[in-house]
């Protein structure tokens, strides 16, 4: 028995009486690990370690080929955003050949995003492209303020929550195209007639009408009925508005038959050269 400087007694067990091993701190985690129960163990992952904290030091990033040069206290800005698991000690692997951190994104859109970090004025151009920029790199703010914007705004809380509504709509979108460019064998355009109709009247008055058409093989995609929201031609400005995104020539026009006097057949013709 020893008495500390403190006058508090320490008592020292010899060897033989410490039962405690030291392990290193990775075998340690696991053993204390094993020592519970299945249903209480946990995944830790490690925060992501940054290169240099300085917010001073010069950074250079390579984004999709574009060069960029800024600071760690500009990319660091806003917490939570992506920049951290970037700029870590595990991705040094991600380097190009003069050793600039490399992201492989679109790197005309990060400009705007940089300037951004750097002065906090919301981009004005380009407002689609860096919206994607910006919910990749997770900075949240300004996700935030770009959705507030009409651009987005109109395309996210409008639009695309109209189409929600609309039973099936990305599945039977992706029968028109597949019957588009069945029918364009050989041929500069096709013709897909697609049925358009809002509530469940109008699906009632259609439906001797599809019936005439599926006899005679007519390709016909049908859209609907949806509960509420904009009207059929409404509709059918999305319908294109879609199949123009993804690079196809498109043009609807009125299908009229002679026993459709609802007006709920369109034909969608593509122009392929």
């Amino acid at each position: 028995m020893t008495l500390n400087s403190d006058h508090m007694f320490v008592l020292s067990l010899p060897p033989k009486c410490n039962h405690r091993m030291s392990l290193p701190a990775n075998q340690a985690k696991e053993a204390s690990q094993e020592s519970l129960p299945a249903n209480q163990l946990k995944e830790h992952s490690p925060e992501p370690r940054i290169v240099c904290s300085d917010p001073d030091i010069v950074v250079e990033l390579n984004v999709g080929g574009q060069f960029y040069t800024t600071t760690m206290g500009t990319l660091m800005k806003h917490p939570g955003s992506k920049f951290p698991e970037i700029l870590s000690r595990s991705a040094r692997h991600y380097k190009d050949a003069q050793g600039r951190f490399f992201i492989d994104r679109p790197g005309t859109y990060f400009g705007p995003l940089l300037d951004y970090l750097r002065t906090g004025q919301v981009p004005k151009e380009h407002i689609p492209e860096v919206y994607r920029e910006a919910k990749f790199y997770q900075i949240h703010l300004l996700v935030k303020m770009l959705e507030d914007m009409p651009q987005i705004f109109g395309e996210q809380v409008a639009r695309m929550q109209f189409l929600l509504g609309v039973p099936n709509y990305r599945e039977n979108l992706e029968v028109l195209l597949h019957l588009a460019r069945a029918e364009a064998v050989a041929m500069r355009s096709s013709k897909v007639v697609v049925c358009v109709v809002h509530s469940e009247e109008e699906d009632a008055k259609c439906a001797e009408p599809l019936h005439i058409l599926e006899a005679k093989k007519t390709p016909v995609v049908k859209f609907g009925p949806w509960k509420a929201g904009p009207g059929t031609e409404d509709f059918v400005h999305c319908l294109e508005k879609d199949i123009r995104a993804q690079g196809y020539k498109v043009s609807p026009q009125r299908y009229h038959l002679s026993r459709d006097p609802y007006t709920c057949f369109w034909i969608f013709v593509f122009t392929w050269w």
